[in-house]
């Protein structure tokens, strides 16, 4: 008898709870968004890239997965300087490869915040970094007339990439608001 009058009790006062959470008042007007704050890059005189960025809420990231550098003979071996090209060469196709999966999305270089790049040695130039060859490919896509903006950096020197003869693969990350 107790038992079922809990129950009772119990049934009652879920009721109550769902009858006043749901008689709620309903919004019939949609707020405004807020007003997109800009990105704001921190700037490093004097240097191709920025000391960082600030993304502000309201934006969307897209993010490009590693690439690297066209193959130019594809009946050149692996290793053989004429597959790839040099680190500029490599340089300019990975960035190149990367401006067009932004455009694909709708974006630009100019929405790039962030890159991050991996340089292996070059058999060919003494298997040395060729940092000088990727900076000048950066400076034809970023830091320009034609695009001001810097992105926030890190170079990387690595061993080797995944094919004998890449020397570089690029990563980078795009920010645009999100209406």
């Amino acid at each position: 008898m107790i038992r079922t009058e809990a129950i009772k009790f119990f049934v009652v006062c879920l009721l109550t709870i769902s009858i006043y959470s749901c008689s709620a008042p309903v919004k019939d007007t949609i707020d405004e968004p807020a007003k997109t704050e800009k990105i704001i890059r921190h700037d490093r005189a004097n240097s191709p890239i920025l000391k960082g960025v600030s993304v502000p809420a309201g934006y969307s990231y897209f993010f490009t997965s590693g690439q690297v550098g066209n193959v130019l003979d594809t009946t050149a071996a692996y290793g053989d300087p004429a597959r790839y090209g040099d680190t500029y060469t490599q340089a300019k196709g990975a960035l190149g490869k990367i401006e067009t999966v932004l455009g694909e999305a709708g974006l630009t270089m100019k929405d790039v915040v962030f890159m991050r790049v991996f340089v292996a040695p070059d058999k060919n130039n003494e298997d040395k970094l060729d940092f000088d060859g990727f900076f000048k490919a950066y400076g034809e896509y970023f830091n320009n007339e034609e695009n001001p903006d810097k992105v926030a950096r890190t170079t990387l020197g690595v061993a080797s990439l995944v094919r004998e003869g890449m020397f570089i693969e690029i990563e980078a990350v795009a920010a645009y608001p999100s209406n």
